[in-house]
């Protein structure tokens, strides 16, 4: 029996970076209150949705205490007629709410685009396309990455995953076009989050102060317009202003 696809989430996410000494003892002192998930490790895919200015992630990068993004998710290559999620995830004082649906990759793609695929939409689906309807959004960057999950023994909602070989491209904005991108960092460091309900577990707050491992503020997207999209937007926008003036 295949597992219940989960549609709304409200938690909160901690990222970190791990060295692979960190990660390797991270792991051996949590293995008596966490083990593998039911997928264990796979590939993640996004197509990250933006106005034509990068709006939202501008916004975004300034930190406000409100703010939201759109993308198309994939585990894997899906193909035309493969299973992607469209997510809009939020963030609020600290907390995380993302809503998704489920549709075929080719359908997504025409629902992005205003167009109706057919039948009746769903709540999120209808707040999904009133997000679409005001912000005009357009496929912008796409992300992958290779993902470890973990989750709790005696807590599924404990999640703590760790993300390997970011990349990006953009162009081929399309998740049937495979998971090749070039590398978002130089670094080789390891991205573990934690993803719980509420607050840390005791055990969890002792391995990471044990380790020295503290928080970090990282979007991945964030990074990948500030590190490859951001100054060639800049010159675009001069040269708009150039032309028009």
């Amino acid at each position: 029996m295949s597992k219940a696809i989960q549609t709304c989430f409200k938690r909160y996410e901690k990222k970190y970076f791990l060295t692979d000494e960190q990660y390797r003892m991270f792991k051996e002192k949590t293995a008596s209150f966490v083990k593998p998930d039911d997928y264990g490790s796979y590939t993640i895919c996004n197509i990250y949705y933006d106005t034509d200015n990068y709006s939202l992630i501008r916004a975004s990068l300034e930190k406000p205490v409100y703010k939201e993004k759109l993308r198309v998710r994939s585990y894997g290559v899906p193909g035309e007629n493969g299973t992607v999620f469209v997510e809009l995830k939020k963030k609020y004082d600290g907390v995380v709410y993302k809503r998704r649906i489920t549709m075929k990759n080719s359908e997504a793609q025409v629902f992005l685009k205003g167009f109706k695929t057919g039948g009746e939409l769903s709540r999120i689906g209808r707040e999904i396309d009133y997000f679409q309807s005001f912000w005009q959004t357009v496929p912008k960057a796409f992300i992958a990455y290779d993902r470890e999950a973990l989750q709790g023994t005696e807590n599924s909602d404990l999640r703590i995953t760790f993300d390997t070989n970011l990349r990006y491209r953009l162009d081929r904005l399309d998740l049937a076009a495979g998971d090749d991108g070039e590398r978002i960092t130089d670094n080789d460091l390891i991205l573990m989050e934690v993803k719980m309900p509420d607050s840390c577990p005791l055990e969890l707050s002792k391995v990471l102060s044990e380790l020295k491992i503290k928080p970090a503020s990282f979007s991945k997207y964030g990074e990948c317009y500030k590190s490859h999209i951001m100054n060639n937007n800049r010159n675009s926008v001069k040269k708009e202003m150039y032309l028009s003036a």
